[in-house]
């Protein structure tokens, strides 16, 4: 959007714009947080990392645990590659104390610019997309500094990468270009994500990749039904993904307000939502599916104040606004996610805070950067499994963003991956101080396991199991799985 000069305050620029200008150097300072204003006793704010260029600058997206119990993340700039200046991008993996360790700096030709994070996927790799460079494209794409539309690559947890794909490898792009959102795997395998611009009609795409690369487009948006998609797609219990678009949809805002769309497998598309401003504008991130079997999702503008919104969308499309931030605040960037005590967890871009939020709509700051400690908090938190969250600022620190840890006082769960699947199906459960677990169970059924490490059990999906949480005994006690494993058939 701001490429093509369609900028908005407060929606965080990409590609040339990007390119800001620096303060002088801030005294690299790690603090840990105690806001005793903002946050009870049992919650605490750690800064973890401060990124410095030379191992990476400006996280744009947000971390994902890997089975090893380490996150994994991306930033836009920097690294040790000198093709693009201050740095093509770089993945990096930190521990929950803090220890950060580049594992691959970008070089322009496999991606540069990275917005979006990684998922991990059923075969213990991570996948992920690069919004730039690449070997195609040539000058049409020439975001920041290196030329290309951008890149599908898959990466082992020890940093070997491997671009999948190159996007605009068609004519005019129609195969999309400038991926600026995570995957999401399906359970066959095949991952899905969208492309900001090209396609048929360049209002960006839909696409399925297979794990060896191979691309199909599902669906070229055509401003009606939305432009410029954003935020990683998540796949419903019926096997549809859901999934936003900053602007477009059939509202009378200057290029849309945005719309909520629902996709098939095969690409059949529906817009289930389209934004009036009232209810929100530009839904930057995805959504989340909760417990309750509703999505909920934020806006960077409109609603009451004209702040940015938190809402809750019925897979139907009936949505209800929750919460309207006040005009200035550039409301919420990042989207939510949902901890194990029902709230939801999120941040703000302008008023550099991060907030929870109960499911009926009942707002608490808990605590605001004030540079040193990072700012504009641009991404959505992750859970991690010790209970804590954690999430990165874009900017802050010593200049160039920064890591941090939120922790409210949860309990430590385990989590599957997948999060869904048939009798037999080989499931991995990640979790913290599994050695020496006695028993797994789906939803009270017994299951045959094996204890990889502390970190891994790997499991199969019993015969006779239902639909539920899968329970890990432990000598420490018993760990429930943070959302209910799904039985299909």
């Amino acid at each position: 959007w701001c490429s093509l000069g369609l900028s908005s305050a407060g929606l965080k620029p990409k590609g040339d714009s990007m390119k800001k200008s620096r303060w002088s150097k801030l005294a690299c300072i790690v603090f840990v947080i105690c806001a005793g204003a903002a946050l009870t006793s049992a919650q605490t704010v750690s800064t973890l990392a401060i990124f410095d260029i030379t191992n990476g600058a400006d996280p744009f997206a947000g971390l994902v645990q890997g089975a090893d119990g380490n996150f994994y993340g991306t930033t836009a700039l920097g690294g040790s590659n000198v093709n693009c200046t201050n740095g093509c991008g770089t993945i990096y993996k930190i521990t929950s104390a803090g220890t950060l360790t580049t594992l691959h700096s970008f070089d322009g030709t496999d991606g540069s610019s990275l917005q979006s994070g990684l998922v991990l996927a059923a075969d213990g790799n991570f996948y992920g997309t690069a919004y730039a460079g690449g070997t195609m494209g040539g000058t049409a794409c020439n975001f920041d500094s290196y030329v290309g539309c951008g890149t599908a690559f898959k990466i082992t947890p020890s940093g070997a990468l491997t671009t999948l794909y190159n996007f605009c490898s068609q004519a005019n792009c129609a195969d999309g270009r400038n991926p600026a959102t995570s995957l999401a795997q399906a359970p066959n395998g095949d991952l899905y994500g969208t492309t900001n611009f090209g396609g048929a009609n360049n209002d960006g795409t839909v696409f399925k990749i297979t794990p060896a690369g191979t691309l199909t487009t599902l669906h070229s948006f055509n401003q009606t039904d939305g432009y410029i998609p954003n935020g990683a797609l998540v796949q419903a219990p019926n096997g549809n993904f859901y999934g936003t678009t900053i602007y477009g949809g059939n509202n009378a805002c200057l290029g849309g307000c945005g719309t909520v769309f629902k996709i098939t497998p095969a690409g059949a598309l529906v817009t289930v939502h389209s934004f009036s401003g009232s209810d929100g504008i530009a839904p930057v991130e995805g959504l989340v599916l909760a417990s309750d079997g509703n999505f909920y999702g934020t806006t960077n503008f409109g609603g009451a104040f004209n702040g940015g919104t938190v809402f809750k969308m019925s897979p139907g499309g009936k949505l209800t606004s929750l919460y309207s931030f006040d005009e200035g605040t550039y409301g919420p960037y990042g989207g939510l996610v949902q901890g194990t005590d029902g709230n939801f967890y999120g941040t703000t871009q302008g008023s550099n805070t991060v907030f929870q939020i109960t499911p009926a709509g009942v707002l608490t700051t808990l605590f605001t950067f004030n540079y040193f400690d990072g700012y504009e908090p641009l991404d959505t938190p992750v859970q991690g499994t010790d209970g804590n969250f954690y999430a990165t600022t874009y900017q802050g620190g010593d200049n160039y963003g920064t890591v941090f840890s939120l922790t409210m006082g949860l309990s430590p769960f385990v989590e599957t991956n997948p999060t869904s699947g048939v009798v037999g199906e080989r499931v991995a459960i990640l979790g913290n101080s599994l050695m020496g677990a006695t028993a797994v169970r789906f939803n009270g059924t017994a299951a045959k396991f094996k204890v990889v490490s502390s970190t891994e059990i790997v499991t199969e999906v019993p015969s006779g199991a239902s639909s539920g949480k899968v329970t890990v005994t432990t000598p420490g006690g018993t760990l429930k799985s943070n959302t209910a494993f799904r039985l299909t058939q």
